[in-house]
């Protein structure tokens, strides 16, 4: 029997929450007009114990596989005893899975501590950027969720890769691949020390890369893909120190969003102590933001250990247009590793919104 794969459901919206494991909308601002709420459904290969091993083939390329599952229970519904403990054997099954993910990635580890080369790259005209729309300044409306018809890779603005807490760009080694494959030629994995004191310094730091980007390649915005502790410092640039104006996309993985209880309130290092709900950062990043001009995709997982509550990895924010995608039967090291995962990122970056169809992998 072909493997079965679990849903991915997503909504995109600015200011309604759909489920109650998460922090309340930020203070009102004003809003602009958002498509309908779509739903997906999308194939994974650890949908339920019991399921055989994943599809043979490129990691990051799903393979062939039978329809989804009717998406579970939402985060915030009470399981019912026999769901409840399949739940559990789901949980056990995800840890395993992002046990021996870690086992892997701590052999690449080493690999990632350096900065890698930037590629060369052929200036272009910033006349030329099929991002910049006649008659609309660079970031404005009518460049926020479309992809202009351009043939072949020159569609794909840069990506840049932000990695998790005592991470390194060693953690987005296959997403990478499957990116490269898949016709975007600018992607770049970027560090920050370990050590900084605060996120605020690695949001400046990632804005001056960003700019350097942006040089390199004459485009005017880019794309981030960023996985949890990454993503509050790449949110933080875009909503705080006017990153909108450069950034496209924020596509956010296993982000605590409205802050995680996993972290211990007396843990030592600052920059998890950020982490934790209710914390200064969190505050602002609740805050009013009018205007901002970057779309947000942040997908979510029902297992991830690291995110107490799960739903804390959702975006719910009255000022950000913001799609919240559903994963299922994964952990939180399985996210930037994981082949559907990585094809909503591609549909994400390719500037589509999906309009209430079903989607299985091929």
């Amino acid at each position: 029997m072909a493997d079965r794969i679990p849903d991915l459901s997503r909504s995109a919206k600015r200011a309604t929450p759909t489920t109650t494991d998460t922090a309340p909308p930020g203070p009102a601002g004003p809003r602009r007009p958002v498509p309908t709420a779509p739903s997906v459904a999308l194939a994974s290969p650890l949908a339920a114990p019991g399921a055989g091993p994943a599809p043979a083939g490129d990691p990051a390329d799903p393979g062939s596989a039978d329809p989804p599952p009717t998406a579970p229970a939402g985060a915030s519904e009470e399981l019912s005893p026999l769901s409840a403990v399949r739940h559990g054997a789901c949980l056990v099954r995800a840890t395993a899975i992002d046990l021996a993910i870690l086992a892997a990635h701590l052999l690449l580890y080493p690999t990632g501590m350096l900065p890698e080369h930037p590629p060369r790259i052929v200036p272009r005209d910033p006349a030329a950027d099929p991002y910049a729309v006649p008659g609309t300044p660079a970031g404005g409306a009518a460049d926020l969720l479309s992809v202009p018809a351009v043939g072949g890779t020159a569609a794909h603005p840069p990506v840049l890769l932000l990695h998790g807490f005592v991470d390194n760009r060693s953690a987005f080694a296959l997403l990478r691949r499957s990116l490269s494959r898949h016709g975007w030629t600018h992607v770049q994995a970027v560090n920050y020390s370990p050590f900084t004191p605060d996120l605020r310094a690695a949001a400046e730091q990632l804005g001056a890369h960003v700019e350097r980007t942006c040089e390199q390649t004459g485009r005017r915005r880019v794309d981030i893909v960023a996985h949890s502790l990454g993503g509050l410092i790449a949110r933080y640039y875009v909503q705080r120190l006017g990153g909108d104006a450069r950034v496209r996309t924020l596509v956010t993985l296993g982000t605590p969003h409205a802050g995680t209880r996993a972290v211990p309130s007396f843990t030592p290092h600052p920059l998890a102590r950020q982490m934790r709900p209710g914390s200064p950062v969190l505050s602002e990043l609740a805050g009013s933001a009018p205007g901002c001009r970057t779309r947000f995709v942040a997908f979510w997982s029902d297992l991830d250990q690291l995110m107490i509550p799960v739903g804390s990895a959702r975006l719910e924010h009255a000022d950000l247009l913001a799609e919240n995608v559903h994963v299922t039967g994964i952990g939180h090291l399985a996210l930037p590793v994981h082949a559907p995962v990585a094809a909503e990122i591609r549909r994400a970056l390719g500037g589509r919104l999906l309009a209430g169809v079903e989607t299985h992998a091929a």
